[in-house]
């Protein structure tokens, strides 16, 4: 047979198949960055494309790091597992933010909620488990699901005012669901949810446990928890439902997404904790070791007490959302995170970001984050980078009318 091997042909043709399903909901996302007008340009210009710092990171944050880089003993940069005063630090910082008794052992440090979200998934799912998500959702959710041996079900949040659409993930749960993601401060839309509706999505998803004879777990994404605004209040989906995990980024309150070290929290409430804290743990090992490195995890302590000056970053929300809808763009208020997403004067929002990067002012098209018709923006711009922008906005919207 001139060495063909019908063993690897078939072997190869089953990964690319496989790499053809992680990769397809990533695609968008992939030629925007390498291929569109952001990946190309020749000049900063104003990005409002990603939640990137514009601007130097906080004094705090880098005096953390040299302080704990200093050894202390002959085993400070030996393997680092959980380190328990990181442990500490996130339960405290817990109990006092939520009102619950979480334990130092109900936490396990992560590289960050990328990894946090990849362990919970693989220690839940069973091959063809579905996962219900939220769209417009995080760029990568669906390839993780798909990567993890899911299958991905997305649930529409309705505009204007994307509010939680219990309903439609009520309709959505059949007997193979497994999980349920919910994100609040919601990336792309800013949207927080109220503690009602929270407590009625954990009645959904009981019921739901009950008629499957199996749970259905809620992964609640926090990692903006700390990003709000005035005068809204922040309420963990937690509080509401046992059979959760609250999955968190310290990226986002210090603007260091660079630096991945986060975490996975286990709900008191949860039932036979002990084993899932197990599984837990055998899943941060077997995906490639996803504890933080030794001097991320020493300084959680000190990182507890900071953010990034949220006062600054809510009024630049207000001049973005002031200056755009003088403009004329529709466009509601975020209660958290760092972005605006306002309606495309262009029906063809990929069209728009071209427009709008001829004038060196960059966002992300609606497509990339399944809402066509749309366009985020992140406020994690500088002020120059706004006051820059928003006279290009003016004549881009002006030009898109008929």
């Amino acid at each position: 047979m001139g060495g063909f091997d019908l063993k690897e042909v078939t072997v190869t043709h089953h990964l690319a198949e496989q790499n053809d399903r992680i990769m397809a909901p990533m695609m968008p996302f992939m030629r925007f960055f390498l291929e569109g007008a952001w990946g190309n340009r020749t000049a900063p210009g104003a990005d409002f494309v990603a939640g990137n710092p514009q601007e130097m990171p906080l004094p705090g944050f880098t005096a953390a790091v040299r302080r704990w880089a200093e050894p202390q003993d002959k085993d400070w940069f030996a393997y680092k597992e959980n380190v328990d005063s990181a442990q500490e630090a996130v339960a405290s910082a817990l109990r006092g933010r939520t009102g619950m008794p979480f334990e130092p052992d109900d936490i396990s440090m992560t590289t960050g909620a990328f990894a946090g979200l990849s362990i919970c998934m693989r220690t839940l799912l069973d091959p063809g488990d579905e996962v219900v998500y939220l769209s417009p959702p995080w760029f990568f959710y669906e390839s993780m699901i798909v990567s993890a041996g899911g299958v991905p079900v997305g649930v529409k949040i309705p505009p204007p005012d994307f509010d939680l659409p219990l309903d439609a993930i009520a309709a959505a749960i059949t007997e193979r669901t497994r999980i349920v993601i919910v994100n609040t401060p919601h990336n792309p839309t800013g949207r927080m949810y109220p503690a009602d509706d929270l407590e009625r999505l954990a009645q959904i998803l009981a019921g739901a446990s009950e008629r499957n004879g199996r749970p259905v777990w809620l992964l609640s994404d926090e990692a903006y928890n700390r990003i709000v605004y005035t005068p809204n209040e922040h309420v963990s989906p937690v509080a509401f439902y046992p059979h959760s995990f609250l999955i968190y980024t310290y990226g986002k309150q210090l603007l260091t997404p660079g630096e991945r070290v986060g975490y996975v929290a286990l709900p008191p409430s949860m039932p036979d904790r002990e084993s899932v804290r197990t599984a837990v743990f055998a899943q941060s090992l077997v995906v490639g070791w996803a504890f933080p490195n030794a001097i991320q995890q020493y300084m959680i302590g000190d990182l507890e007490g900071m953010t990034i000056d949220l006062e600054h970053l809510q009024r630049k929300r207000d001049r973005m959302v002031e200056g755009l809808r003088a403009a004329g763009y529709e466009l509601h208020v975020p209660e958290g995170a760092f972005y605006l997403l306002p309606k495309s004067p262009n029906p063809d929002d990929d069209a728009f970001t071209e427009r709008l990067a001829q004038d060196e002012v960059y966002i992300l098209p609606g497509s990339i984050v399944e809402l066509p018709g749309y366009f985020r923006i992140s406020i994690t711009a500088s002020d120059e980078m706004i006051e820059q922008a928003l006279p290009v906005f003016e004549k881009a919207f002006a030009e898109a009318m008929p």
